[in-house]
């Protein structure tokens, strides 16, 4: 079934490959809030090139299930804002194609127990009865997957309940030292292992309002930042 790996995966729908020794941009070319200055490095992803893969990523959904009626599940809280603007830009696409596809989003939060080591464990709140997925096409939108341990544990969650098929669209794609070999079907960017916040990706809930991605050092540790 779709989303169980790379292989499944079309070839239009993976990410572009930003590069470990990738310098970004100058803060100098963006605005952002005053209140983070001293807190970013270096603009990573800017939000013009997020829009546009975005709506490439759309194009290819509808190609491939734009004849299908589809549950949409939206992962919180990050995943929020990619998946409002991927589904703006299928609802666009829909109206001035032939292949009309309708859309119901629902939104799931997911839990790990023993500190987030293991998704064994793993709890889905939120979200319609899992029961009623049979027999029907589910798209999870999320904003990153890192090892894909715990989006594997979803897919094996939702599988038992028998859907006419899952795919996964997810903005980023962060290549760590310990992989589980998961790539979903459409992602708009695979990055270097690092932290990254912003354009709802947050920090213990800073950085959800900027718009781009950025590179900051701060407390010993490193991460990435989406400013406006």
């Amino acid at each position: 079934m779709a989303g169980q790996g790379s292989s499944a995966a079309p070839q239009r729908g993976r990410g572009v490959v930003i590069s470990d020794n990738w310098p970004g941009y100058s803060l100098d070319l963006f605005t952002y809030p005053q209140h983070y200055y001293g807190d970013l490095e270096y603009v990573l992803i800017p939000h013009g090139i997020i829009v546009d893969r975005t709506e490439c990523l759309a194009k290819d959904i509808m190609q491939d299930i734009g004849d299908n009626n589809i549950v949409i599940f939206c992962v919180l809280k990050g995943g929020y804002k990619f998946c409002a603007d991927l589904v703006e830009h299928i609802k666009t696409l829909s109206r001035n194609s032939e292949r009309s596809i309708f859309m119901k989003v629902d939104f799931v939060r997911l839990k790990s127990y023993h500190n987030d080591q293991s998704t064994q464990d793993m709890q889905i709140i939120g979200g319609e009865d899992l029961s009623k997925l049979t027999g029907k096409s589910v798209l999870i939108v999320e904003d990153i997957i890192g090892t894909g341990r715990t989006m594997k544990a979803l897919l094996n969650n939702i599988e038992k309940y028998k859907p006419k098929m899952i795919k996964v669209a997810s903005l980023l794609v962060k290549r760590t030292s310990q992989p589980d070999g998961y790539r979903p079907d459409y992602y708009g960017f695979e990055i270097p292992n690092v932290f990254v916040v912003g354009y709802a990706l947050d920090y213990n809930e800073h950085f959800r309002d900027l718009n781009v991605s950025a590179f900051s050092y701060k407390q010993d540790f490193f991460f990435s930042l989406l400013a406006p």
